[in-house]
């Protein structure tokens, strides 16, 4: 069965740090695209950061850009997406997506609020 699930979320001052975890099981782990997402109330879902687990590439939202930090652990089936200097703006429901080709597996979601 595939599972995907998404931990580490929580509530934090402006300025503080979060680290989300995406473990991944079912499915072989190489060669996807993993991707986080978040989902503000009354926005769009939109992706913040992406990783290549074949290649180990990243990609950043501008809106994230140098406080954000996307990373693996592939002998854990994990990637990880450590927050720094978070502020108001960041609150949403963050979601973990892998991807290829037509496999399309999310998590349910973590909540992040940070306060000012």
């Amino acid at each position: 069965e595939v599972q995907v699930a998404e931990s580490g979320g929580g509530s934090v001052q402006a300025g503080g740090s979060l680290r989300l975890s995406c473990v991944a099981s079912g499915f072989s782990f190489g060669d996807y695209a993993v991707g986080w997402f978040r989902q503000a109330p009354g926005k769009e879902r939109e992706e913040v950061s992406c990783f290549v687990t074949s290649t180990g590439s990243t990609w950043y939202a501008d809106s994230v850009k140098g406080r954000f930090t996307i990373g693996s652990d592939n002998a854990k089936n994990t990637v990880n997406l450590q927050m720094d200097n978070l502020n108001s703006e960041d609150t949403a429901v963050y979601y973990c997506n892998f991807r290829r080709g037509a496999e399309d597996y999310w998590g349910q979601g973590t909540q992040v609020t940070v306060s000012s």
